[in-house]
């Protein structure tokens, strides 16, 4: 079989011409799904200063930045599943990675989200990481994807679309090339094949996911001192933001930025591993990303494993410079991608169609009520409040003034945790799984012992202060 090579380049000049768009055209969607990205790793949160992140910052600025945007869960797998099936996962028990075939069957099963769209007359496509059950581009076209290109690190990928635009039988891609930069050129490269038709395309970048493989290029953007995981974060997060300026260029270039929403989710915070190891090499352990000022990590229900960068964009719809605090939530985007291609409204659909709270028709917040379930712990959000419990362990916490989830108020506010209970443990009964454990898995323990109860059995190891990222002096929340 032949393989066609590719060049290392991002520059998606691929059948220039520029495409006028119908007034009543359905508006066209990307979602761009970072991996363990955490909530302080846009340069836009305002957080560190050692951030460069200026084409995402740009749709922050000309878009929203949500402040409260959350992921359905804080891990890859089921955070994927809740994004392209616009439900809570737990409901056909996809709680995990490795849940499992049958859960998988139960996931590809159901009406997805590229199904949808494809049945509202939309041209489908997809690139980078996967985690939806086959890395195989021909068995991903089942979900509704019409072009796919699996790829999420420097080995062989899987296509059925090459970078040129062409279609060929689903196969084995090999060939030189950062994979950041391949799958953003395949994005650039859909845009410009399917300019002229309504779109949707999810790009999922395995960035800052470890193994933290970032090329020279993107390393040298980042000098000076500081932990050498977080360096390469920085530059594969760098990486991604390029593409991001590739892929706004192509929609300029076809006059269809203004008819074409951007969403910018995170699948999850990064993973500290409690200790913040500063490890050499790439490996399992901290990615270098940070979650501050969220309390927590990837694999908790704790802010900074659920909350995470969330961004919206839709050049002269959505009007630019907000910052909305209301809570939100990934499954949002199939709800208003539904809405935005004129299917009908699905009460199986968990999420909310947000673009209505953006543009000032609707008040108040989107959701009344979220809720989270994973690895044996269990988590409502309402309004300010939030409860957490795993197995006889229960939090109560004002988000308004503890983002940080330090105070646990579940003695001063007793009937407000007893009335939130009651509500998490009903929703636990619309669940493939219906029941809240009795008991707290060893590693969630660990973690609820580091991150909410002080209690910590290894000592910290130290980073140079001189190394560590600064933080701005204007933290914004």
């Amino acid at each position: 079989m032949k393989i066609t090579m590719i060049r290392p380049i991002i520059i998606c000049a691929i059948l220039s011409s520029t495409t006028l768009v119908a007034a009543d055209r359905k508006p066209n969607i990307i979602v761009i799904f970072t991996d363990d990205h955490g909530y302080a790793d846009l340069s836009c949160q305002g957080v560190f200063d050692d951030v460069r992140t200026p084409y995402m910052d740009s749709l922050a600025r000309g878009g929203v930045r949500m402040t409260s945007g959350y992921a359905t869960a804080p891990q890859c797998g089921p955070s994927r599943a809740g994004l392209i099936s616009g439900q809570y996962q737990n409901k056909f028990g996809l709680d995990a990675n490795g849940a499992g075939r049958e859960a998988t069957q139960r996931f590809w099963d159901l009406d997805l989200l590229p199904e949808r769209l494809k049945k509202a007359g939309y041209v489908t496509g997809m690139a980078g990481k996967s985690h939806l059950g086959s890395n195989d581009s021909g068995e991903l076209t089942q979900l509704g994807f019409d072009k796919v290109y699996f790829k999420h690190s420097n080995a062989p990928g899987h296509w059925n679309m090459n970078l040129e635009g062409k279609d060929m039988a689903p196969q084995v891609q090999k060939g030189g090339g950062y994979h950041l930069e391949l799958i953003s050129q395949f994005a650039c490269t859909f845009i410009t094949r399917f300019a002229d038709k309504p779109f949707f395309f999810y790009l999922a970048y395995r960035a800052p996911h470890v193994p933290l493989d970032a090329t020279e290029k993107y390393l040298e953007r980042f000098p000076g001192k500081m932990p050498e995981r977080r360096r390469k974060a920085l530059a594969m997060l760098s990486a991604v933001d390029d593409g991001v300026g590739n892929i706004l260029a192509t929609l300029r270039r076809h006059g269809i930025e203004e008819n074409t929403l951007i969403f910018i989710i995170g699948d999850n915070g990064a993973p500290l591993k409690i200790h913040k190891l500063d490890a050499p090499g790439g490996g399992p352990g901290w990615d270098g990303s940070l979650n501050d000022p969220m309390n927590g990590e990837k694999g908790t229900l704790i802010e900074g494993g659920i909350r995470t960068p969330f961004v919206v964009y839709w050049k002269d719809t959505i009007p630019g410079g907000q910052v909305y605090n209301h809570p939100v939530i990934a499954l949002d985007v199939a709800a208003t991608a539904n809405s935005l291609a004129g299917l009908a409204e699905d009460s199986d659909l968990d999420g909310v169609n947000l673009i209505p709270y953006l543009t000032h028709q609707k008040h108040g917040a989107p959701h009344e009520v979220l809720f989270w379930s994973w690895g044996g712990q269990f988590a409502i959000r309402k309004g300010k409040w939030k409860y957490l419990t795993g197995g006889e362990r229960n939090y109560l916490f004002d988000l308004d003034t503890d983002v940080s989830e330090t105070t646990n108020l579940l003695a001063k506010y007793p009937e407000k945790s007893a009335a939130l209970r009651t509500e998490l443990e009903a929703w636990s009964q619309t669940l493939y799984k219906p029941r809240i454990p009795d008991k707290l898995p060893v590693a969630g323990s660990k973690y609820f012992d580091w991150y909410l109860d002080g209690i910590r059995n290894s000592p910290v190891p130290s980073i140079n202060t001189d190394e560590a990222p600064q933080r701005r002096k204007r933290n914004r929340r």
